[in-house]
């Protein structure tokens, strides 16, 4: 034992601090991969007052803040998965001085002046669980330290003010109001979430739950975050006490955090690695993008562009920045699209965004009718001209006060064509957006032919629906009402956005939409017949 270590019953040496533990009571514990014996403390001790922490010279140099030395010093005992995962980020290895002194189209960080404290430290364990301490509900007193353990969207402001503004604006960062507080759609969440259960004679539709909801749909759409009391929990180093965490874990793209923020930047860059390749390869996206209502993932995969990735990617560079084309990538992922700074020839064609829909013109899924993107990211201000939470009638007029005009598609689709341009010449990008237009004018309608049978049912009471108060959702024509525009009108769309030509076919596309119209006729006239029986033998 070192000299100045005496006096205290055990030493913990990592690669950057020494921690020292005063034997206090409770029992011995053995950590084998430092050769050392750790007894549980209820107090850490540094210097005089809780724990010391003596860092040699080099590892000053290295920039790790004295905070993040404490952090490293047990937890890559504790959590050595997530320590080695930070150790391979560029968080641990760049200071923001170093990424300052960056040409300002190659910076990854888009702050404009910062303190001293952060300068010239890299982004280690208390840059993000200690910052704004204050503004976190969640903070505790973690070994003296004050930790809180959810980092949320202001945190990362601190280096990326600009990203952070950009997607406060996006649809994604209000992903969970625009479901929760959405009561059409909070039908759709009972209708797929609730029990149910057989009294013998009917289908008995039970609420759905908390639990269920956040394994679920708000999964992705992020859930809310609370902060309780204190709960003691066993640990490695004994027993412990953390704040009590509903809704957790979860990294959803519209999650409210406990300071009262919506988002998590984790949904997308990963902890503890917050990867830029990561970011920009389509996996990332398909963490929510994948199934039937959303198949942007399959329909890539099948597309020229996706066959180009899946064989060419160990070539690409994902990681520099400026991204250029040709160079760097040969082929579009959906960052390369919808976020990343794109150079083409050493000129810009795509400034980097973090609101997604910055280059896109219509909103083509999760709603009943393709129509342009919102005002406003928060759409639980829109109402239809019958007062329903919807961006259109349903009868397919879109609530145009609500939306983004003509001149602003005009203005996004520039956006994305320059995009385009990096590779392809007008002729190809004007057939190309051709054929969409086209698509979603032809699935629009598709869909208004199913709404008009749908409208028949329940102004005929053969469903029951809004005539009734009910939900649009948990009847079986309804579903295949549903599935008609939820599934198979998005399936079609995206094939012509992306070039996935099955999924407009066959895979969930324009075969679907055809055969589930003839079976909601099918199934309209059997429930007009079968009515008419009825009352043909009460008479």
């Amino acid at each position: 034992m070192p000299s100045h270590a005496k006096g205290y019953d055990f030493f913990a040496v990592s690669s950057n601090a020494m921690i020292l533990f005063r034997k206090e009571g409770g029992r011995k514990m053995a950590c084998n991969r430092r050769r050392a014996y750790r007894w549980w403390l209820p107090t850490l001790l540094i210097a005089d007052a809780a724990v010391v922490a003596m860092a040699p010279s080099s590892a000053l140099a290295a920039g790790l803040s004295g905070d993040t030395e404490e952090c490293l010093a047990c937890h890559e005992e504790v959590t050595p998965g997530i320590v080695e995962d930070w150790r391979s980020s560029r968080h641990a290895n760049t200071s923001l001085a170093d990424a300052l002194a960056k040409p300002e189209i190659e910076r990854r960080v888009s702050v404009a002046e910062v303190t001293e404290e952060l300068m010239n430290v890299v982004v280690g364990c208390a840059e993000c669980h200690m910052a704004r301490a204050e503004s976190h509900p969640d903070t505790f007193d973690h070994a003296g330290l004050d930790v809180h353990t959810v980092v949320s969207p202001p945190d990362c402001a601190r280096c990326h003010p600009v990203e952070v503004e950009e997607y406060s604006h996006n649809l994604m960062a209000n992903a969970y109001a625009n479901l929760a507080e959405n009561p059409l759609y909070g039908t759709l969440v009972e209708a797929v979430n609730g029990v149910q259960s057989w009294d013998g004679e009917r289908l008995i539709q039970h609420p759905s739950d908390a639990l269920t909801d956040a394994d679920s749909c708000f999964s992705c759409h992020g859930t809310k975050v609370e902060a309780g009391e204190l709960v003691e929990r066993e640990t490695m180093l004994g027993s412990m006490e953390f704040p009590e965490l509903s809704g957790w874990p979860n990294q959803g793209v519209g999650r409210i955090n406990p300071d009262g923020s919506k988002g998590a930047c984790t949904a997308c860059h990963t902890r503890h690695a917050f990867s830029i390749e990561m970011a920009r390869k389509p996996y990332t996206c398909a963490q929510c993008h994948k199934g039937p209502d959303v198949p942007v993932y399959p329909v890539y995969m099948v597309s020229k562009h996706g066959n180009i990735f899946s064989s060419m990617k160990e070539k690409w560079d994902f990681d520099a920045v400026p991204w250029e084309a040709g160079e760097d990538f040969t082929a579009p992922t959906c960052a390369t699209c919808h976020i990343s700074l794109v150079t083409s020839a050493g000129d810009v064609v795509g400034q980097r965004t973090h609101r997604m829909n910055d280059r896109l013109p219509w909103r083509l899924f999760g709603l009943i009718y393709a129509h342009p993107h919102p005002l406003s990211a928060d759409t639980t201000i829109i109402r239809n001209q019958a007062g329903l939470p919807l961006p259109t009638e349903l009868t397919g007029e879109p609530a145009s006060k609500f939306l983004i005009d003509s001149a602003e598609q005009a203005v996004r689709e520039g956006r994305m064509r320059a995009v385009c341009s990096a590779c392809h010449t007008g002729q190809w990008i004007g057939g190309h957006f051709a054929k969409l237009d086209h698509t979603i004018e032809t699935t629009n309608a598709m869909t208004a032919t199913a709404t008009k049978m749908m409208s028949t049912a329940w102004e005929t009471a053969a469903a029951h629906g809004l005539a009734h108060q009910s939900s649009l959702f948990d009847e079986a024509l309804e579903q295949r009402w549903s599935s008609q525009w939820l599934f198979y009108a998005n399936s079609t769309r995206f094939a012509s956005a992306m070039g996935g030509a099955d999924y407009g076919v066959f895979a969930n596309g324009r075969y679907s939409m055809s055969g589930k119209l003839r079976e909601m006729s099918d199934w309209l006239e059997f429930l007009r017949v079968s009515k008419e029986k009825t009352t043909e033998e009460i008479e």
